[in-house]
């Protein structure tokens, strides 16, 4: 595009696209092809050697794939990002980049249950350790960082509570200590938080959700900043010293500020092997097009939703940023001032039980595991996503026995609301 300076809707739409060379095909094509043709001897062994850009293995990359990391990337400011087979794979690929095993990073209490899971469980098969820390002190990760501490992560708007992150001040701590910051920015969306601008090095998606918006396909990403010095001797072997497969490259020197992006995908996707299927990259970037029109939406509808919940009488609490008295108000006005995102949860009277209740007295809603689809959904998370935790760990992690969480759709508010009136009363 001739526009130095697109805008975030154009780039929605264009990043990374343009009509096929062959076909003049104007949609993306869906490259549904395990390997490429190299054009001789040379060529293969350039690309092999990562001498030269291209394809080589749908394995390790995709041009169907391409145009959604390119479009990815430029909505969120990066550098280079990687698209691979969900959000779980997009965190696993970042950390089998920086640690090593004994090595530790520092992650929010307040994440989705299944990042808790993945990493208080899963990764200690790896020998790298979780140390947990409270976004609502920023000092508390500062306390924890020890001579083995090769990251921090933390999710711009936390799943399942909707409560943002003061990303800046946590950023902070990370550079004093030499450490990139990691941020989930699933619930948010770039087109309401872009966290490379408030300081993060490292944003990672589970496309799945927002991104894609219709709850049909899976994918993960992983954007690249290219703000951060990986050079430093003994911290980040994977990218600081010579890779001995590839020749002896550092891939540091070599790549400059698409170094994290070019190892998490020549190390970790060449032998992990999470894939993205590129019929599942082409819905994914289909959807990315109408990413600002529904989270917009998405937004405006919750808002109303939330105030409305406030006021009914069988409702103990509502935790939603964008209502003007909530504790986390101030940070959403300064990260996200275009809306407080689609995912909030509540308190119904009656605790467990009556949690359970509601959400199998819905009807609009559906009952299910995810969130950011154009459906409004319903989950109770104390029973589900974060039923493996301990009590303790559900409460900190804002999952605690009472609370109902809500994914808000594109439908008519007043059908939405009349579906939780319905469900309440019977509840």
């Amino acid at each position: 595009m001739s526009q130095t300076n697109p805008g975030f809707s154009t780039l929605a739409v264009h990043a990374g696209a343009e009509p096929d060379p062959t076909t003049g095909a104007r949609a993306t094509p869906i490259y549904q092809t395990t390997a490429y043709v190299f054009q001789d001897a040379d060529h293969a062994a350039a690309l092999f050697g990562l001498k030269q850009f291209g394809n080589i293995y749908t394995r390790i990359m995709n041009p169907t794939q391409a145009v959604l990391e390119e479009r990815v990337a430029a909505l969120e400011g990066g550098t280079a990002a990687l698209a691979v087979a969900s959000g779980h794979a997009a965190q696993l690929l970042v950390f089998h980049t920086l640690l090593n095993p004994g090595d530790n990073f520092i992650a929010a209490k307040k994440l989705y249950g299944g990042s808790i899971n993945q990493f208080g469980h899963a990764f200690k098969s790896f020998g790298w350790e979780v140390r947990w820390a409270d976004t609502a002190d920023p000092e508390s990760f500062s306390a924890l960082v020890d001579e083995r501490t090769r990251g921090i992560f933390i999710e711009s708007l936390a799943n399942p509570g909707g409560t943002f992150v003061d990303i800046a001040a946590i950023a902070a701590i990370a550079r004093r200590h030499r450490l990139p910051l990691i941020v989930d920015n699933t619930m948010a969306s770039p087109y309401l938080v872009r966290p490379l601008e408030h300081g993060a090095d490292i944003v990672v998606h589970s496309a799945t959700k927002f991104l894609g918006g219709h709850g049909n396909s899976m994918g993960g990403i992983i954007v690249d900043g290219g703000t951060f010095d990986w050079s430093e001797p003994g911290r980040y072997p994977a990218l600081s010293e010579p890779r001995t497969e590839y020749g002896g490259v550092i891939l540091q020197e070599a790549f400059g500020n698409i170094a994290f992006a070019i190892a998490a995908r020549v190390l970790g996707l060449r032998d992990l092997g999470p894939s993205i299927a590129p019929m599942n990259a082409f819905l994914l970037q289909t959807g990315i097009e109408t990413l600002p029109l529904r989270m917009q939406r998405h937004c405006d509808n919750a808002l109303k939703v939330a105030r409305w919940l406030k006021d009914h009488p069988k409702v103990a609490w509502v935790s939603y940023a964008g209502l003007p008295d909530d504790p986390n108000h101030a940070l959403q006005q300064r990260y996200s001032p275009k809306g407080a995102g689609a995912v909030f949860t509540f308190g119904v009277k009656g605790g467990y039980a009556a949690g359970k209740a509601l959400v199998e007295g819905l009807e609009l809603f559906s009952h299910l595991a995810n969130i950011g689809d154009t459906r409004s959904l319903v989950i109770h998370p104390a029973s589900t996503t974060h039923a493996q935790l301990t009590p303790e760990q559900q409460v900190a992690a804002g999952a605690g026995p009472d609370v109902v969480r809500l994914s808000i759709g594109i439908e008519d508010p007043e059908d939405i609301i009349a579906d939780l009136e319905q469900a309440l009363e019977k509840a």
